[in-house]
């Protein structure tokens, strides 16, 4: 094969890389990149990782902040499900409906919280862990519960990193999960208590558990990846260094504080009237004291320079990468609103609102909502719990089309994202089945109560002025729009 010729003939140069990223020149020689797969990179520092991340929120403001801010945009009430079941038998939406509502706080089995409780669990999970177990407990049908289902949540740490082997059958256990020769997960290895435990006592034998019993949520970066990392992966370092930082000027300020004055002796026979003893032993400082010192003796004191202004700028920049690695903005990290703007903020909160999105329908939602409901359908059909005779009849994908609805998030001027929501519905851009699902509600549900309500007023012949039957003949949009202009005239 001929070489490639530029255009005065001569060969192109082909030593050296390409990319300077590439480059193994002086600058680049520390920049040290392995090209290791995703589970040996994981499996050499999760545990490491995973603890220094719970000391992180255990004992880092900044931390603990990055993980509610996390868990309450994720979660906040709780993921809601809405069951899309066009064409059933009439009343099996319904039925499903009052059963799940029945179930919602029977779910947890260590009967701590309501299922929508346990995704704000899995939630901080996710984030200081990198992931989390739910284990599938089937109870007896005469259980005093509305479907004999109940959900077992686990730390990772039952998933031990470090086991890994191949069995007789072939089967290869990878960091504690179990494959078939397909390269399918097939089972989990579980330690039967939690390692970390303080009245562990000594048994720390493993049980198998087939994969259809264990929901494992976490997420997955890259392609093949087997084990989640903590939120806080790419920040603790950075973390850690801050608070040093944050220590030596406390220490700087105290230090400072402390000075009061000292009182020599010109000779040992000296005698000062003095309430306290005179030892000559100085070892430490309280703020306004005078310490005596003996013939001889003097003190010397470090003077370290103040930081200054620099300080505030320099410790903002950080504090702003730490909030871009946790995936939240600066000032839901730090509370400081004092340089934002209404469109700054808006900006800020919805590329936050993307990403988060992104992970809650990757992780929770799919890997948990779904699974357990799923489950929990099935449970319900199978123990007489649900009547619908075609479920089990090629009609079980159908009755599986079950959409997911987050807690609505509400906006800094809600005047202008409804005025908005009401140009798109007019529009035709949005539907009202679009706008109630956003702020978790059913369409179904919510007219049956809106006409309830309005003959109800219509019955005590109630006027209301959000009643636009009764008050005005003008659109909705038309009325929002004239207050609008209203208000522009008056602050002219």
């Amino acid at each position: 094969m001929g070489r490639i010729l530029d255009k005065t003939g001569r060969p192109y140069a082909t030593t050296g890389p390409t990319f300077e990223g590439a480059s193994q020149a002086p600058r680049m020689s520390n920049f040290l990149a392995p090209t290791i797969g995703p589970n040996t990179a994981i499996g050499n520092s999760l545990t490491s990782l995973r603890g220094r991340s719970r000391q992180a929120i255990r004992n880092n403001p900044l931390a603990k902040s990055g993980q509610e801010t996390h868990t309450s945009n994720m979660v906040g009430k709780g993921i809601t499900p809405r069951f899309n079941f066009p064409g059933a038998p009439e009343g099996t939406k319904e039925q499903v409906q009052e059963l799940w509502l029945d179930s919602v706080a029977e779910f947890d089995w260590d009967e701590n919280a309501n299922f929508y409780g346990m995704q704000a669990i899995v939630a901080n999970a996710l984030f200081s862990d990198g992931e989390c177990l739910g284990l599938s407990r089937p109870r007896n049908r005469y259980a005093d519960l509305a479907v004999p289902l109940q959900v077992q949540l686990m730390e990772a740490d039952h998933l031990d990193v470090a086991y890994s082997t191949t069995l007789p059958d072939g089967h290869k256990i990878r960091m504690s999960i179990e494959y078939n020769k397909a390269g399918k997960r097939a089972a989990y290895h579980l330690f039967k208590d939690h390692p970390g435990e303080m009245f562990m006592n000594g048994d720390m034998g493993r049980i198998r558990v087939p994969v259809k019993n264990i929901f494992h949520i976490f997420d997955v970066t890259r392609p093949g990846q087997q084990r989640g990392l903590p939120a806080l992966t790419s920040t603790l370092v950075k973390l850690h260094e801050i608070d040093q930082c944050v220590d030596a000027e406390l220490v700087r300020r105290k230090t400072t504080a402390l000075f009061g004055g000292f009182i020599t002796l010109e000779d040992e026979g000296d005698e000062v009237d003095f309430m306290g003893e005179t030892t000559g032993d100085v070892q430490g400082l309280e703020p306004g004291t005078f310490s005596i010192l003996g013939p001889g003796q003097k003190v010397v004191f470090s003077e370290p320079k103040d930081v200054g202004g620099s300080y505030v700028a320099w410790m903002r920049q950080q504090l702003m990468d730490v909030a871009r690695g946790m995936g939240i903005t600066y000032d839901q990290l730090t509370g400081d609103l004092s340089e934002v703007n209404y469109s700054s903020i808006r900006a800020g909160l919805l590329e936050f609102r993307r990403a988060l999105t992104m992970k809650m329908h990757k992780t929770l939602i799919y890997q948990f909502c779904r699974p357990v409901i799923q489950r929990w359908l099935d449970t319900a059909v199978i123990t007489g719990k649900l009547n619908i005779p075609d479920y089990l009849q090629n009609k079980r994908r159908y009755y599986r089309g079950i959409s997911w609805q987050s807690d609505p998030w509400q906006w800094i001027d809600p005047y202008k994202d409804m005025l908005a929501e009401v140009l798109e519905i007019r529009g035709g851009l949005k539907n009202y089945t679009q706008a109630l699902a956003a702020r978790g509600q059913d369409i179904e549900s919510f007219f049956a109560e809106r006409d309830g309500e309005l003959k109800l007023i219509d019955f005590h012949n109630f006027v209301f002025d959000t009643d636009p039957r009764k008050t005005t003949s003008k659109g909705m949009y038309q009325v929002m729009g004239e207050e609008k202009e209203e208000g522009e005239k008056k602050n002219d």
